[in-house]
């Protein structure tokens, strides 16, 4: 797939310059003219050259807000200026920017750094792939606590849950990240139906710190399940999502479990229930659910 690089500059025959040198190495050009306009643009990009001095919100700001968003937070952003100080540089880097060059442009050089950092993002995207496919709901932390990027299950899962448990993982990841509380590596939350895990998993290897998230369901429905069906637990707790509308996809994210494993499981399901499908079982499922509940 082509690269999409996005351009931010005010000035429009740098954006010009630009554009024809992006799309003569076979990327595709995006375009802004202020720092405003690239936050609209960007979640399209796989890169960002972004000029440093511009009218209304500048380079360093529009890298921050960038930054700060997780949509977003992946992207490398290239510098491109004519400030040359060292202390210059330096507050381009702690915006966040994973090169900075200098203007007059050799374009050369900056293809050259164009290549290296798509190849370093698309290295990082395959990983946060792989943890999506292994069910991996991982997130890190920027420094107050707020969840600087996730994989999309973690998004995904934190945006069911709501803004409100969302606010509590990430105080859970303050209280991890703390100097006061070296010893902990875990906090529960309390939610509807069980509990979340925040455990802290050290770092990325950039001085980041990185957290998992994982659900637990009551045990008293499982306990259930397990003994009028005469299920294993495992086998109990598909039964359980499968039973609330659950895909088997939805399921295994949940488990932390392939969705073939997922199949596996309620194949034997099945057979120990003496159904023939997934309908019948969660229909099972419920009324015996129900009916504990009931008797509670």
């Amino acid at each position: 797939m082509t690269a999409k690089i996005l351009i931010v500059d005010d000035d429009p025959d740098s954006r010009d310059m630009l554009r024809r040198m992006v799309e003569g190495e076979g990327w595709d050009a995006i375009l802004a003219a202020s720092g405003e306009e690239a936050l609209a643009l960007a979640e399209g990009a796989d890169l960002v050259l972004m000029d440093a001095v511009m009218p209304g919100m500048g380079g360093f700001d529009g890298c921050r807000r960038l930054k700060a968003e997780p949509a977003t937070a992946h992207l490398p952003v290239i510098f491109m200026t004519g400030l040359t100080e060292t202390a210059d540089v330096l507050r381009g880097l702690e915006a966040g920017g994973v090169d900075y060059v200098t203007k007059p442009l050799v374009l050369e050089v900056l293809v050259a750094r164009i290549a290296v950092h798509l190849g370093n993002a698309r290295l990082a995207r395959r990983a946060l792939a792989a943890l999506d496919h292994a069910g991996g709901r991982i997130m890190v932390a920027d420094e107050a606590g707020g969840i600087k990027w996730a994989t999309d299950q973690t998004r995904q899962f934190l945006e069911e849950l709501g803004p409100a448990v969302t606010a509590q993982v990430e105080s859970a990841m303050r209280t991890l990240a703390a100097r006061s509380a070296p010893g902990q590596r875990s906090v529960v939350i309390p939610i509807d139906g069980g509990r979340l895990t925040v455990t802290a998993r050290g770092e990325n290897g950039s001085g980041e710190a990185m957290f998992h998230l994982s659900r637990t369901i009551e045990d008293g429905e499982i306990v259930d399940l397990q003994e009028a069906f005469g299920l294993t637990r495992r086998e109990a707790e598909v039964l359980l999502w499968i039973s609330r509308g659950k895909s088997n996809r939805d399921a295994s994210e949940i488990l932390n479990i392939s969705a073939r494993t997922v199949n596996k499981h309620l194949e034997q399901i099945f057979v120990k229930m003496g159904v023939e499908n997934r309908a019948a079982a969660a229909a099972a499922a419920t009324r015996v659910t129900l009916d504990a509940s009931d008797q509670r």
